[in-house]
């Protein structure tokens, strides 16, 4: 889901009005969600981006409830309903050592640790109910499909854009 600008990441969409006080539910990719509830302060809705101020973060049934200020009824919530939701990338909080937003992995080149052969394309992050699943697009379009491990991925240089990984036996 993350697309933006350089300065912008589109990080959900508002899916629909919550309540009578203008609270609108936002589909929310789950990597940022944390993000929401530690304080991201400003978001950007719709194609031109306008900037609303962050009144409430809540999280709901997997997504997100967000108080905006301007938006103070259901009708007004109702015209936001399919917008997609910006944050600024330096309203980001840091993470720990060694983990990544998705939108940072995305476009890096993936090489073999073993053999040096460049693999292709980290193109998308899945996320299943143990570990995320990098989707790397192969030269010619074929897909390989590497399980996020520490025993798999044993490089990330952002800096360079490069990732370097061991293919676990079969794949």
């Amino acid at each position: 889901m993350p697309r933006g600008t350089a300065e912008l990441l589109q990080v959900g969409e508002v899916v629909r009005p919550h309540g009578v006080a203008g609270e609108v539910k936002v589909a929310v990719a789950p990597e940022y969600l944390d993000a929401f509830l530690e304080g991201i302060s400003r978001v950007y809705l719709g194609p031109q981006q306008k900037p609303h101020a962050v009144l409430n973060a809540r999280p709901h049934q997997g997504a997100l409830l967000l108080l905006l200020e301007g938006i103070q009824s259901r009708n007004q919530a109702e015209l936001l309903r399919g917008a997609p939701v910006f944050i600024r990338i330096a309203d980001l909080p840091p993470l720990p050592e060694g983990a990544y937003y998705v939108h940072e992995l995305l476009g890096l080149q993936v090489y073999d640790q073993d053999t040096g052969a460049l693999l292709g394309e980290l193109a998308e992050v899945l996320a299943t109910g143990s570990n995320d699943v990098y989707v790397v697009r192969r030269p010619g379009g074929r897909e390989l499909l590497l399980p996020a491990l520490e025993s798999v991925v044993l490089l990330v240089d952002l800096d360079a854009g490069v990732m370097r990984v061991r293919v676990p036996p079969g794949l």
